[in-house]
């Protein structure tokens, strides 16, 4: 009897075990699935074509979020997707200014100067192109926006998945912002993709309620005068 008493608490106990794990798991999922559908519905109307962008006034600058580069110091397929919209952006009197916004977190890895380079190929001019060398994160990049290049309104560039996220973090601060996405295109690992960006939304949906400082903040560097005063880290 003692026996089956004993079978019967440890089984109670794995079932209720078994019960509040299915509940945590349920809340987390529906929790996930309530904010990123708040994020998307509170900025999809802020995503314009290229006309609606170049139609608006006062655009302190064109904000291009930075991905990975290649070993040979030119940029991914994804991240000249990116530019080449934002270059095209600055052909259309969208702004006069490109903020580039990516990781030089070391001296072997800079994302910003190939960025400002490919620009320069291209044929917008190095001193209307401004580089921020600490944007190792979405968050970063428009903390620092608003923080140390004084952006009020801008057009950010990154491709639609990403562009969510990086308008309602910017929305946040207060910051007028539209999007413009980077032509559509099947990247490879592109499921991994979604899947990271939806955990990312709900992390930058918390980072938002505390507003902590970016990672490194430095000077002030207003968006005026010659972009190249940004070339080296400040």
């Amino acid at each position: 009897m003692k026996k089956k008493n004993k079978a019967s608490v440890i089984i109670k106990f794995f079932r209720k075990l078994i019960l509040s794990v299915f509940i945590l798991l349920l809340t987390v999922f529906l929790v996930t699935l309530f904010i990123n559908i708040y994020v998307v519905l509170s900025v999809k109307d802020n995503i314009l074509s290229e006309k609606e962008a170049a139609a608006l006034e006062d655009v302190d600058c064109i904000l291009v979020l930075g991905c990975s580069v290649k070993s040979d110091n030119t940029p991914s397929k994804m991240l000249a997707d990116r530019l080449d919209k934002a270059i095209e952006l600055y052909n259309n009197d969208t702004s006069r200014i490109i903020l580039m916004s990516g990781d030089h977190k070391t001296d072997y890895y800079n994302e910003v100067m190939v960025m400002k380079n490919y620009a320069i190929s291209h044929g917008v001019p190095s001193e209307n192109i401004f580089i921020d060398h600490a944007g190792y994160c979405t968050y970063d990049s428009m903390y620092r926006a608003k923080e140390i290049y004084g952006v009020e309104k801008m057009v950010v560039v990154t491709q639609k998945y990403h562009l969510y996220r990086a308008l309602w973090i910017a929305e946040k601060m207060d910051i007028e912002v539209y999007g413009v996405a980077a032509k559509e295109v099947d990247y490879n690992g592109q499921l991994k993709r979604d899947v990271r960006e939806t955990g990312a939304r709900v992390k930058d949906f918390f980072e938002c309620i505390f507003m902590n400082e970016a990672e490194y903040m430095g000077e002030k560097i207003p968006l005026t005068g010659s972009g190249d005063v940004t070339n080296e880290k400040n």
